[in-house]
């Protein structure tokens, strides 16, 4: 599982004109459920999103979780995060898990980050999806989860 955050200052996502997410200050989530990824991948996924201190305090020190500051996380399915560029120009995909097997890990990932106490917002899996944010910061942060470890 890869998954890219955004401090957001606010976030949205469409789907053939209809927004299906949207968020304030908080969190964007592209996750990539790659093949083999468990749900103790996701859960692992979804504490390190949730504890991330990547927010300010009152010295401008990035201290404070999403959670401390009473955000909200909009997670996007993105498969796209999963490219293998090595070879020629078009990107391969192989990577990814197919689609039966990348649903229930990415509504383990929003389970547990609602677990958490966390309000979630999220895309539809599979469709195209325009995604509009206000990224603050700007503050991207970028992690892998394998075997329920972070890397």
């Amino acid at each position: 599982m890869r998954v890219v955050l955004q401090r957001v200052s606010r976030s949205a996502v469409e789907v053939d004109g209809e927004t299906t997410g949207k968020i304030g200050i908080g969190l964007l989530a592209l996750v990539g459920v790659a093949e083999g990824d468990t749900e103790a991948d996701a859960i692992a996924g979804a504490a390190k999103t949730v504890g991330m201190r990547i927010f300010p305090d009152e010295e401008t020190k990035m201290n404070r979780s999403v959670a401390d500051v009473g955000g909200a996380v909009l997670v996007v399915s993105q498969f796209t995060l999963l490219a293998d560029v090595r070879k020629g120009r078009r990107p391969a995909f192989t990577a990814a898990a197919r689609r039966d097997e990348a649903i229930p890990i990415l509504a383990a990932f929003t389970r547990a980050i609602e677990e958490e106490g966390v309000s979630v917002e999220h895309g539809r899996f599979g469709a195209h999806m325009e995604v509009d944010l206000l990224n603050d910061g700007p503050v991207t942060i970028v992690f892998d989860v394998h075997d329920g470890r972070i890397r």
